[in-house]
């Protein structure tokens, strides 16, 4: 069997970018990448996105992995276009039928989940944006702190300075039936995740059956620790070519 594609969904707050070392390790050793654009509108908007990306851009089976808020999306786009093996999670959501970001990370212990939102996060109306909704943009502060705080201050400003927004509806909008359950999942969740905090991960990933890595990372560990994505991801793919 040819080699999968690899295909990286990127979280939010997020783009592509945050994949380039998985990217670039991972092409290095003849695989195809994708990584597309996760809209970040909400999940019935974002998944048909991806499915729609995946039945058109590529061809073969497809590993599918999702960063984040990009977990939320792969359990809910994978079987809608492609031809979708394998999922890899990392530092994601992985929910069931009917779950939501917001619900998921209420009582974590989350740094996000706080009485008042305005403490971590700054937001904005967008144009065309339903009653009430607008984006979520994380403060600096939240991005030095709690979302990337083992990188270097340099890439911690980078992240604060091109950050993509979610709305808040996205948060609220619940998750379909997932993939997980007839796909063979993996996960990888850093122990110092203050996003999701690794307690919340390892439940979720649990529940899903996914063989599961620790890496003493934050919310972004496949920024600061690429090779232990890079490797799940290998072994995601080494399954499916058996």
């Amino acid at each position: 069997m040819p080699k999968p594609s690899i295909v990286l969904v990127h979280g939010a707050w997020a783009d592509a970018s945050s994949w380039n070392a998985v990217a670039n390790a991972l092409r290095d050793q003849g695989f195809t990448i994708y990584s597309p654009t996760n809209l970040l509108r909400g999940v019935a908007i974002d998944a048909p996105y991806i499915s729609s990306f995946l039945a058109q851009r590529t061809s073969g089976p497809v590993v599918l992995v999702g960063h984040s808020y990009g977990g939320f999306v792969i359990t809910n786009a994978a079987l809608g276009g492609g031809d979708v093996r394998a999922l890899v999670y990392v530092d994601a959501f992985v929910p069931d039928e009917g779950e939501n970001v917001f619900q998921i990370l209420g009582g974590s212990g989350s740094a996000l989940a706080v009485p008042d939102p305005s403490t971590v996060f700054d937001l904005a109306g967008y144009p065309g944006a339903p009653e009430g909704d607008a984006e979520a943009f994380l403060k600096p502060a939240t991005v030095h702190e709690s979302f990337a705080q083992d990188l270097p201050e340099a890439d911690r400003w980078l992240i604060a300075e091109g950050q993509r927004p979610i709305t808040l509806s996205a948060n609220t909008t619940p998750s379909g039936p997932p993939a997980w359950r007839t796909l063979p999942s993996w996960a990888v969740i850093g122990t110092e995740d203050k996003v999701i905090p690794p307690a919340t991960q390892r439940s979720m990933a649990e529940r899903a059956g996914a063989k599961i890595t620790d890496v003493a990372g934050s919310h972004v560990s496949m920024v600061s620790h690429p090779q232990v994505t890079i490797d799940t991801i290998l072994a995601a793919a080494a399954h499916v070519t058996d």
